[in-house]
Parts: C-alpha cells; structure tokens; sequence
C-alpha cells in the first residue's frame, strides 16, 4: 500500500513521539534578600600582576544577578533512582587555575569520573584535595606553571568537595559527586537543567553552600519538560 507524504510525515511524527523515553527538568535559582558584601581577595604580588587593569578579584559566597538570579547552586535528583547504575561518563571533568583563582568555584561530577586539574597560571599552585567522606582520599601535589594536568576519581558520593591551594590561601573550589548522571550547577542567570529524566516521581534538591538547602516534588512524564524553581533567602 504506498503512503502520500502527508501520511508519511504523520507516521513518523507518531513513531518520534512514541521514542521520546526522558524529561529535562529546568527551572531558575533566586535568591531573596541583600547578601553580605564579598571581600577582595588578598593577592601576593605575583598574582596581582595577573590581574592589572581588571576589576580586583573577590570572595564567591554568592554570585547573584541584578534580579536576584543566583549562581553556583547544585540541583540533583535526591530520591528516585533506587536501584539504578548508571556507566560513568567518559569525558573528563576540569578544573583549571587562572589568575591563581579555581574556575570553575561551583561543579559537579559522576563517582569515577575523571577530573582534570589544569594549571594555566605563570606560577607554581599546589593541589590539596580535602575530603569529607571516608573513601574519598585526600591527596596534596604541587603544579607547576602550565604543566600537564593532574588526575583525580572519587569513588564515593559526596557534596561540596573541597580543593584549595596552600601556596595562595585564598583559592577554594568545590567538586559535588554523584552516583548518577541527573545533576546540574545553576549558571549566572540562574538557571539550570537536569537533561534525559525517565519517566518517574522525583525529590529534587539545590543546595547552595551558604544559603542552604531546599526540596521538591516532581513527576517527570516521558514528553517534555518539568519547571522546578527555588527561591532561597540571603543569610
């Protein structure tokens, strides 16, 4: 029997729909409130050099947009996934030193994913890696200028993992770790994205390391998106 292409365009527009197996969960961070104000960094000459003519570098407590928007918030799937594996991604994670500050300040990995830690600076950086969680091991090396990266994996969960630099006591970077890939940072505008949810019935979570933490119900269908938003106060 043949199919005019009418018919054929709206076969397959039944078959795309019927292949559609996962939701993203997106929504936007605000924060409500006048936050402390952040206190310039106290760089040694050498760092300061990299920073000649920019506006000095300050403290990271909160990053918020002119409308509240807030940065730097790590929103997961909580409760949901009982049960699940999931493969660990192949594509590393970095981390680099500029300007003798960790970029990114706010991240998030899979356990047993591989993180880079770069060095783009024209000095010499130290890496201590402190753990809060038993099986996740501290580790201290230094690095020299723009030297090969270093290697890390974690294989254990756990949130806000601290990297800090000994050499330049200022430099702070914060890795969250995951058994699963359904994770997100909140961008400078506040928003986020959990992309390729299964269908199911979700506690969502976003914590932000100074204004705390908040929970909410979602039911993610397999045809589109679910719009989940946080409001939290300045403290």
């Amino acid at each position: 029997m043949k199919l005019n292409g009418r018919c054929v365009a709206g076969a397959a527009l039944i078959l795309s729909l019927q292949l559609v197996t996962a939701g993203d969960v997106t929504g936007k961070i605000t924060l409500k409130g006048t936050p402390p104000p952040e206190k310039e960094l106290p760089l040694d000459v050498n760092c300061g050099k990299l920073h000649e003519g920019q506006p000095k570098p300050t403290t990271l407590f909160y990053r918020v947009g002119k409308s509240g928007e807030l940065a730097d918030v790590v929103v997961y799937v909580k409760d949901g996934l009982t049960g699940k594996t999931f493969p660990v991604p192949e594509k590393p994670g970095m981390l680099d030193q500029e300007g003798c500050e960790y970029v990114p300040y706010v991240s998030a990995l899979q356990t047993n994913q591989k993180l880079l830690v770069k060095n783009s600076d024209p000095v010499l950086h130290n890496v201590h890696v402190l753990p809060a969680v038993a099986g996740n091991k501290e580790s201290n090396m230094a690095q020299l200028p723009k030297s090969k990266d270093l290697s890390f994996t974690f294989p254990k969960e756990e949130m806000f993992l601290k990297f800090k630099c000994d050499v330049h006591p200022w430099m702070f970077s914060y890795v969250s770790l995951f058994d699963h890939p359904y994770y997100s940072v909140s961008d400078k505008d506040g928003s986020f994205k959990i992309a390729n949810l299964p269908p199911g019935k979700y506690t969502i979570e976003a914590m932000h390391r100074k204004a705390g933490k908040q929970t909410q119900e979602v039911t993610v269908d397999a045809t589109g998106s679910k719009e989940v938003n946080f409001s939290f106060d300045a403290k």
